[in-house]
């Protein structure tokens, strides 16, 4: 299992603290996205757990929504296939809750900003909906911050106190098209680390890594002395050595996905070990 953060950390410190405990090990931090109730809620947990025991230092953890704007088709039919039980963002918390009792990772909630926006309170009303209720009841699930991939930086000030108020870490995305001052605005708007887009378009598997990743960790180290990891289109062990030469964290989403879906926890295992490897290699 990874490194855990030091005793006593915040708990959006901790998302943070995880990658410099990563890199200060020599390596670059392996963060993993896998989707709740893929194929079913206690699979996905326990592909979760797998992920964390192989070597995965945060947890990304999908909530399936019904509109999704980045994800590519393995994303998508995985979360479909969570949508098609019924399964509602109150019963991922409850998986959350159950993982955070069992891992020592941090985990992030991943979904989309209307899902938190129009959260529903509480059966019996004590909690409130929206995205108070929601932050809520992520800090009450065990997780550690949130990734709304959707929500532009210039709109984020409710979310960002809500976030700070329930002590959540709050992650932008940064595509290589950004100008410099939009690149600066979504770092310092960061809490855990900044979300670098290796690529424009949808998320998946790629046979290659896009060569756009590099000179946007670049432009970033030159804004920020924030966490920058690397995500969309990280694929093979191969790709997660080029990227941990120049970034601080590796994610990795489709492949894993693709492997719970063709092989469990275990075909997880087996996936992220060698990410893992990877990562220290680089």
């Amino acid at each position: 299992m990874s490194a855990a953060p030091t005793a006593g950390a915040g708990t959006a410190a901790r998302v943070r603290e995880a990658i410099r405990v990563a890199n200060a090990d020599g390596r670059a931090a392996l963060v993993v996205y896998l989707p709740a109730g893929y194929p079913d809620l206690v699979t996905s947990r326990a592909c979760l757990e797998a992920a964390a025991e192989a070597g995965a230092d945060l947890l990304e953890v999908g909530f399936p929504y019904s509109d999704p704007l980045m994800d590519g088709p393995t994303i998508q039919l995985a979360n479909q296939v969570a949508l098609d039980q019924g399964l509602t963002p109150r019963d991922d918390f409850a998986m959350c809750a159950q993982l955070a009792g069992r891992v020592g990772a941090p985990a992030l909630v991943m979904t989309y900003f209307n899902l938190a926006w129009h959260y529903p309170p509480a059966p019996a009303g004590a909690e409130p909906g929206g995205i108070d209720g929601f932050a809520a009841d992520a800090r009450a699930a065990g997780l550690a911050g949130a990734i709304l991939p959707d929500l532009p930086v210039e709109e984020a000030g409710p979310w960002r106190a809500v976030a700070e108020r329930h002590e959540l870490a709050t992650v932008f995305l940064a595509a290589p098209t950004s100008t410099d001052a939009r690149l600066a605005a979504l770092a310092d708007a960061s809490t855990g680390f900044v979300y670098a887009t290796s690529t424009l378009g949808v998320t998946g598997e790629r046979q290659t890594l896009s060569g756009m990743a590099a000179p946007l960790v670049e432009r970033l180290r030159g804004v920020t002395d924030k966490p920058v990891c690397v995500g969309i289109g990280v694929t093979t062990p191969a790709h997660a050595t080029e990227v941990a030469g120049f970034a601080d964290g590796v994610i990795v989403g489709s492949a894993v996905v693709e492997a719970a879906g063709r092989g469990g926890p275990e075909a997880v295992r087996d996936l992220v070990a060698s990410l893992a490897r990877g990562c220290r290699r680089g």
